[in-house]
């Protein structure tokens, strides 16, 4: 029972719905990503290097034996095609988080900001900055005393 307990409470805090939402997201953005790699970068790569398709390039160590039309011996070959589209999946994928990151951090920033009026500063942020410009107030006043004092 205290683990159902527990898995409501997971589930309920948000903690469940962030995941599955990022596993949603993230399968969709693999299917544009895999679409942008094969169908805009790769065709013009292929072009560049005489119509060869890259997914296809490899270097044969052993080539395929056939006796009376089957193959016998399968063909050994490593197959570095494949190993160029998916490091050009890496970097498009790369580059497409570091722009998200940093527009989400600007605008997180933004937000975080209590003077800055055009986005709507959190209530834990807003009451930090009351706290401390009452701090600071209370500073102000505690060192007037201290040098009437003195």
């Amino acid at each position: 029972m205290k683990f159902l307990k527990d898995f409501k409470e997971f589930a309920v805090k948000g903690n469940m719905i962030d995941i599955a939402i990022g596993v949603i997201i993230g399968t969709a953005f693999n299917k544009v990503v895999n679409t942008l790699v094969k169908e805009v970068f790769m065709p013009p790569l292929s072009y560049m290097t005489s119509g060869n398709n890259w997914e296809n390039k490899k270097i044969i160590l052993r080539d395929a034996v056939f006796v009376e039309g089957k193959e016998t011996i399968e063909e050994i070959a490593i197959g570095y095609g494949k190993l160029i589209e998916a490091g050009i999946d890496f970097i498009v994928i790369a580059f497409s988080v570091f722009i998200v990151v940093k527009v989400l951090n600007k605008m997180k920033k933004k937000a975080e900001d209590p003077k800055n009026k055009e986005v709507s500063t959190p209530k834990n942020i807003e009451l930090m900055n009351k706290t401390n410009e009452l701090l600071e107030k209370q500073n102000h006043y505690l060192k007037q005393l201290i040098k009437k004092e003195d």
